[in-house]
């Protein structure tokens, strides 16, 4: 079965060929039920789920990725780092072709009842900075969304920056296309994106999440407190143990973090 494959493959850190091509007709929907089925297993063990990500929310990697449409997946406590003093360190052991994103992050206070972003702004008791690794079991990160909703959305790990109430933020749904991410491995800047590049903004990836879970009534339902990521800003780096990124933000009142890979 599928299911006991995709626990297998996150257990023992495999790479295999693609789900979908030893899958045939394997759709995003089966895919879902697959994950759900490692999170259920996840769940028996002590895991406990803290947050969703959301993936493929940055239109301009659709083309190249051949994905066409964004997904979701559990971030959990034991995928979630919180960094101290803007710094992590994080271990990549179990991952595979592990990958890095800057994001931007929110909490929910609330349960948003519509995709209205100003609703939305009210629900959202802060945001912060983030940085997801993500990783991909499949070889050159050839995949489908299938293949993405399968594996739990391709997360791997969740770093999560120093928390500004979004209440103190002026014009913050005006603000948050404008942010601005640098990415940089050592003192070389790799990378940069703004949070239009997210769906038109990460408040739109949110509301595009709230959408997307009310098609799916058999997926858990959002909850007060969840973290939700909403996807890369520039693109996603391959990274390595010794590696040293650190992050810039401006246009909005965030730090950026220093993370090490280890």
């Amino acid at each position: 079965m599928l299911a006991d494959e995709l626990i297998a493959v996150h257990e023992d850190a495999l790479t295999v060929p693609p789900f979908t091509s030893r899958h045939p007709g394997l759709t995003d929907k089966a895919g879902y039920a697959a994950a759900r089925a490692l999170h259920h297993h996840r769940l028996s063990r002590g895991w406990k789920p803290v947050g969703r990500k959301i993936g493929f929310t940055n239109r301009t990697l659709w083309q190249r990725y051949g994905v066409h449409e964004p997904m979701w997946g559990t971030v959990y406590d034991r995928t979630l780092i919180q960094a101290e003093k803007q710094r992590a360190a994080v271990p990549l052991e179990g991952l595979v072709q592990p990958r890095i994103e800057p994001e931007i992050a929110f909490k929910l206070k609330s349960v948003p009842k519509s995709a209205d972003p100003k609703e939305l702004l009210g629900c959202i008791e802060w945001m912060a900075h983030a940085v997801e690794i993500v990783q991909c079991h499949h070889p050159d990160w050839k995949v489908t969304i299938a293949d993405c909703t399968t594996d739990n959305g391709l997360h791997g790990r969740l770093v999560v920056g120093p928390s500004v109430p979004v209440a103190k933020v002026r014009g913050l749904a005006e603000k948050l296309p404008l942010v601005e991410a640098r990415l940089y491995k050592g003192d070389k800047l790799v990378d940069k994106g703004v949070g239009a590049n997210v769906l038109g903004s990460p408040l739109l990836s949110l509301a595009f999440l709230v959408e997307l879970l009310k098609r799916q009534p058999e997926a858990p339902a959002l909850a007060a407190g969840e973290i939700i990521s909403t996807g890369v800003l520039t693109d996603a780096h391959p990274v390595a143990a010794g590696d040293e990124w650190h992050t810039e933000i401006s246009g909005l009142p965030l730090a950026g973090l220093k993370i090490s890979f280890k």
